[in-house]
């Protein structure tokens, strides 16, 4: 499961964070997310109605760990004790932080009580000319992290394998 850091301000500007494990892109340009209701990252989203979502990576692992051990409903300054930074989207009304290098820049679209299913609208995309080869996101500088969620561990992401919608021709084929 991809650990996705999700950040959105408070009624009052204050950044706040949780990690997420269970969710991805749901369209061409939507993201969804299950976050139950009682996170406080989820209630300030509702309110604002906007939040960026970052790939964890192995670098701040223990930084992107912390913000999903800790509630902000306890600990007001948990992006700060993490030792991570936050500045403005430019996109939307929501915090990117500075130190995790790939951000989705999100519009609420929808809110499913039920299922705690969150939908944004990915606005834009932003990443850190560290992690591009060439221009494109290169998934070897990036390192981002893995939940498994039977072992309760984090892995980062293995090799090439080989060509997405190639590999499969040979068989095709036949």
């Amino acid at each position: 499961m991809p650990v996705f850091v999700v950040a959105a301000y408070d009624n009052d500007g204050n950044p706040n964070a949780m990690v997420a494990a269970w969710g991805g892109i749901y369209t061409d340009d939507t993201i969804g997310i299950c976050m139950s209701r009682g996170h406080k990252t989820t209630i300030d989203i509702l309110q604002t109605r906007a939040f960026t979502v970052s790939m964890a990576t192995a670098q701040h692992v223990a930084a992107c760990d912390y913000v999903g051990i800790v509630s902000g409903n306890k600990v007001a300054d948990k992006l700060k004790r993490a030792g991570f930074s936050a500045v403005k989207s430019q996109h939307v009304n929501a915090p990117i932080i500075e130190e995790l290098p790939i951000t989705l820049e999100c519009e609420f679209v929808s809110y499913d009580e039920e299922s705690n299913f969150l939908v944004g609208n990915i606005i834009n995309v932003s990443a850190d000319e560290a992690v591009l080869t060439d221009g494109r996101i290169d998934i070897a500088k990036l390192q981002p992290i893995t939940y498994d969620p039977v072992g309760h561990e984090y892995y980062t992401l293995g090799g090439k394998v080989g060509n997405a919608f190639g590999e499969g021709k040979h068989i095709k084929e036949k």
